[in-house]
């Protein structure tokens, strides 16, 4: 999809990170926004910085849980109704929360699995059919290279993230299988500066049971927080990358080129049928 001026762009996360660089992408692209975030103050703030820059924007929000398919629905029915069509679905809305994986509780896998996963598979289950409908539009999920590999501290996180690039190749095959010509992106950076390591200040107060952490914990938590502070490509970067792949239908898109050499190793690891692989000290 190379004409975007006047199309409807779909972002979750909207409120912030890189959801809210992409509506800045989108909107220097000539595109509506409807955006969906828990955080409305957030998307107040997306929605500011775009008049600045680009005022002639439409735009429509909505308070949202990703983890909800009637919220999600009703997210749909917002774009029919404020303009009709929806053409980019940006599936972004994630959260994250470390331990061992036999500490994490009942309420920690609930929270990022209904956000990371089901936030996913519910915009893929109810936007894929309007855009088969309309004969156009793509679909862009946001995984991330812990799709592909798994340090320590993070399972479930790692979880939602493989599943998020399972369920967009299977995504791209069944649309080829059924002759659409709507595309898909799996996009999957690594550490870049957002306000990630921070989701628990949006966690629904039903979700609020947690791991108490441990000294290895807050070391792993730090080391992560430093990392993603680091960063040296920025979300405004990731964003465009991600605009542009959708303009050559390109599904993969790996803005840390290091990270394809750590899966050619994973890989390695795998064939050698050895120890598992730990992408922090390959």
């Amino acid at each position: 999809m190379q004409d975007f001026q006047g199309k409807v762009a779909v972002i979750t996360g909207g409120g912030s990170g890189l959801g809210r660089e992409l509506a800045l992408s989108c909107a220097a692209r000539g595109m509506h926004l409807v955006l969906g975030d828990v955080d409305e103050k957030g998307m107040q703030e997306t929605l500011r910085l775009v008049a600045e820059t680009h005022p002639a924007t439409e735009s429509a929000t909505m308070k949202l849980d990703v983890s909800s398919l009637e919220q999600v629905e009703a997210l749909a029915e917002l774009c029919k109704s404020r303009f009709g069509a929806a053409h980019l679905i940006f599936n972004n809305a994630g959260v994250s929360v470390g331990g061992p994986a036999w500490e994490n509780t009942v309420a920690d896998w609930e929270w990022v699995m209904g956000v990371n996963l089901y936030g996913v598979v519910w915009g893929v289950k109810v936007f894929t059919p309007m855009l088969i409908e309309q004969g156009e539009g793509h679909i862009i999920n946001t995984a991330s290279a812990a799709g592909w590999l798994n340090g320590p501290s993070m399972a479930i996180y790692n979880v939602t993230k493989h599943s998020v690039v399972a369920l967009s190749e299977t995504l791209a095959l069944d649309l080829r299988d059924a002759g659409s010509k709507v595309g898909v992106t799996c996009l999957c950076p690594a550490f870049f500066p957002t306000a990630i390591h921070e989701s628990a200040r949006n966690r629904p107060e039903d979700k609020a049971d947690t791991v108490e952490p441990s000294e290895m914990m807050k070391k792993r938590t730090e080391m992560i927080k430093q990392a993603v502070a680091k960063g040296r490509i920025q979300a405004t970067d990731i964003a465009e990358m991600t605009l542009k792949a959708v303009e050559n239908d390109q599904f993969y898109v790996f803005p840390h080129r290091k990270i394809k050499d750590l899966i050619k190793m994973r890989a390695a690891a795998a064939e050698a049928e050895g120890a598992a692989f730990d992408s922090l000290n390959p």
